[in-house]
């Protein structure tokens, strides 16, 4: 009986800290982003991060993007047919024909670089959605207060923290 239990904590010693250790990747990899609890977050969200590695969180955090910049686009081109005055509108407008090449080119060709290991290109999609988020909320620095500021400043997050782990990629 003493036996039994001397073994037990050996054996409980050498299953937790490996569990452990998958277990905190996500934590890990996100204390190397620009935006720690966004990156939590969203990772946590998604039940595959718990067994993926580096790759995975970065193809996992790109595809978090991919949908949430669809969705702007969905809520900018609502807004568009809601719009009360023109100058609105045309900044609506402007800020669409950003996020259409974003949601139908840029990221699903960063998407695809980065599964087959491209991680420069990928890189470089990646971080032109934070630019062109940028872009569309500075188009309403005027007498216009941009309706999207939310949406331009989760997006802009999202792809930071994106490009924050295709870095840890890149440095091997």
């Amino acid at each position: 009986m003493l036996l039994l239990l001397l073994h037990v904590p050996l054996i409980q010693c050498s299953i937790f800290p490996l569990d452990d250790e998958s277990g905190n990747l996500i934590e890990h990899t996100c204390k190397k982003t620009s935006h720690y609890d966004l990156c939590l977050s969203s990772l946590q969200s998604n039940p595959q991060s718990s067994t993926a590695d580096v790759k995975g969180l970065a193809q996992i955090m790109a595809d978090i993007l991919l949908a949430n910049a669809t969705d702007a686009l969905n809520y900018i081109e609502g807004l568009i047919k809601q719009a009360p005055e023109p100058e609105l509108e045309r900044s609506l407008t402007y800020c669409a024909e950003l996020y259409i090449p974003v949601v139908k080119y840029t990221l699903p060709q960063a998407i695809d670089a980065l599964s087959k290991g491209h991680y420069k290109f990928a890189n470089y999609g990646i971080s032109d959605v934070a630019k062109e988020a940028d872009t569309c909320e500075k188009k309403f620095s005027g007498s216009i207060q941009s309706p999207l500021t939310d949406w331009n400043n989760l997006v802009q997050g999202l792809s930071d923290v994106a490009v924050d782990i295709v870095n840890i990629l890149l440095k091997g």
